[in-house]
C-alpha cells in the first residue's frame, strides 16, 4: 500500500468541526490581526513551554530574524551555528547583515558538535544559535557553559522541536530566545506559515513585540525600524485548536519510532546508532566498519525527550542512500533527504571566509546518507510494516 512521507488531512480533517468553529469566530469577530485570538494562543504557548513571553508570527525564519533583530545583530557580528541544517537558520542571520559561522555536526544526533564550537569563536562572535534538528535537543549544558564563557547571546532554534526537552527543560526555554515553526509539516502544524519566539527576558519580549510590529512602541510612534511579522487572528484560532491535542501527536510519533527501531533493529546489516560514540567521527567510522552497518537508526539519548519531527536514517556507502530512496518511491514508500547539502555548501555562501566554512567534514559525509521516512502520528500499523518491509527487501 502507499504510505506518503505525511498526510496532513489524517490529523487535521478529524478536527473539522472545531476548525470550521474557530474559522467561524474569527469570521464574526472582524478582528483579522492581532485578535483576541492571537493573545490566548501566546498565553496557551507560554504555559506549554515553560516560559515568560510568547510572541506569535509570521514564520519560523521570521522568529528568528525577529530575535536578531532585537538583539541589534548586523554587519562585523558573527553567529555560530551548525552546517547541517534548513536554510533559514543562515538564511536569517545574513538576512540582517551578520555573517554565519558554520560548525560540524555530531553523527549521533545530527546537532552541533559543541567541542568544535570553541576553535570558532573570535572577537566578532556575538551569538550561538544551536538546532535542534529533527526533533531532538542539542547539547544544551556546554553550549550554554561557552555562551557564558564568551558573553554571547544565544538563539534556539526550536523548528522542528516544539515540547522536545533537554534534562527536563523544554527546548526555547534555555536560551535568551527560542523560536519555532508551524509550517504544516511540523509536529503542531498550521495551515500555512507561522511562528513563534519566546523569551523569559521582559526587555527582551518587549524588543522582539516592537520588531513583530514595525518598531512601533506606542502606536504610531518607531524607535527603531521592524518588520511586519505579525500573525493573523485566523492562524492563531486554528492552531489553538490542534494545541488541545498536541501532546497525543507527539505520543504517536514516539510510539511509531520505538516501533520502526525495534523492528528494524532486528534487520541484519540495520543497527541503533551508538551515543557512545557521539563526538568522535574517527570512533564512529571505526564502529560502522566493525558492525558491518549498512542503515544505522536514529537514538534518542536518555536526557532527551526527542519529539520525531524525523525519523532519520543513515545509510552507509558511495550511492546507496540515493538507492534506497529510489527503492522506497518505487514501492510507494514517501522519503526525502533532509538535507542533501550543508550550509557551507551552498553557492549563496561561496564567498564567506574559509574558516566560516571549515572542518565540517562530518556533516558533508552526513549530507550523502541521511533518508527520512514516514513517521506522523496517524500512520496506521500496517502502513508501518509496510515501510519496514520495504526496507528490509532493499538489503
Amino acid at each position: 500500500m502507499p504510505v506518503p512521507l505525511l498526510d496532513v488531512n489524517a490529523q487535521n480533517l478529524p478536527l473539522e468541526t472545531k476548525l470550521v468553529e474557530a474559522f467561524s469566530r474569527v469570521l464574526s469577530s472582524g478582528q483579522f490581526i492581532m485578535g483576541p485570538d492571537v493573545l490566548a494562543f501566546e498565553q496557551e504557548c507560554s504555559a506549554m513551554l515553560r516560559v515568560k513571553h510568547s510572541i506569535a508570527c509570521s514564520s519560523g525564519t521570521d522568529a528568528l530574524v525577529m530575535a536578531l533583530m532585537a538583539l541589534g545583530l548586523g554587519a562585523g557580528d558573527e553567529v555560530i551555528l551548525p552546517t547541517f541544517t534548513f536554510f533559514a537558520t543562515a538564511g536569517s542571520v545574513a538576512r540582517v547583515g551578520a555573517t554565519p559561522v558554520f560548525v560540524d555536526v555530531c553523527p549521533i544526533c545530527f546537532n552541533i558538535d559543541a567541542e568544535k564550537v570553541a576553535a570558532k569563536i573570535t572577537p566578532r562572535t556575538k551569538a550561538i544559535m544551536p538546532v535542534h534538528l529533527f526533533g531532538q535537543s542539542a547539547d544544551m549544558d556546554a553550549i550554554q557553559a561557552l555562551a557564558d564563557e564568551h558573553q554571547l547571546w544565544m538563539i534556539e532554534d526550536c523548528a522542528q522541536a516544539i515540547g522536545a526537552r533537554y534534562k527536563g527543560n523544554p527546548c526555547g526555554s534555555i536560551g535568551h530566545y527560542g523560536a519555532y515553526s508551524f509550517f504544516p509539516s511540523k509536529n503542531l502544524g498550521g495551515f500555512g506559515d507561522g511562528g513563534l519566539l519566546v523569551t523569559n527576558d521582559d526587555t527582551l519580549a518587549e524588543k522582539a513585540r516592537m520588531m513583530r510590529n514595525h518598531g512601533m512602541q506606542p502606536k504610531y510612534f518607531h524607535s527603531v525600524v521592524g518588520g511586519n511579522f505579525r500573525m493573523d487572528t485566523l492562524q492563531a484560532a486554528l492552531l489553538r485548536v490542534k494545541l488541545e491535542p498536541y501532546n497525543t501527536y507527539t505520543r504517536g510519533r514516539q510510539n511509531n519510532a520505538a516501533y520502526y527501531s525495534e523492528h528494524l533493529a532486528q534487520i541484519p546489516g540495520i543497527v541503533i546508532a551508538d551515543p557512545a560514540h557521539c563526538q568522535c567521527a574517527a570512533r564512529q567510522i571505526e564502529w560502522l566498519a566493525e558492525t558491518s552497518a549498512k542503515i544505522v537508526l536514529p537514538v534518542p539519548y536518555a536526557h532527551n525527550d526527542h519529539i520525531w519531527n524525523q525519523y532519520t536514517l543513515r545509510v552507509i556507502g558511495e550511492g546507496q542512500r540515493d538507492a534506497l530512496k529510489a527503492h522506497l518511491q518505487e514501492k510507494g514508500i514517501g522519503c526525502e533527504v533532509y538535507y542533501p547539502l550543508t550550509m557551507d555548501q551552498q553557492e549563496c555562501f561561496a564567498s564567506l571566509p574559509a574558516a566560516s566554512r571549515s572542518d565540517c567534514e562530518v556533516a558533508h559525509r552526513l549530507a550523502t546518507e541521511v533518508l527520512s521516512i514516514p513517521i506522523y502520528a496517524e500512520l496506521a500499523p500496517a502502513q508501518l510494516d509496510e515501510v519496514i518491509a520495504a526496507i528490509k527487501s532493499f538489503l
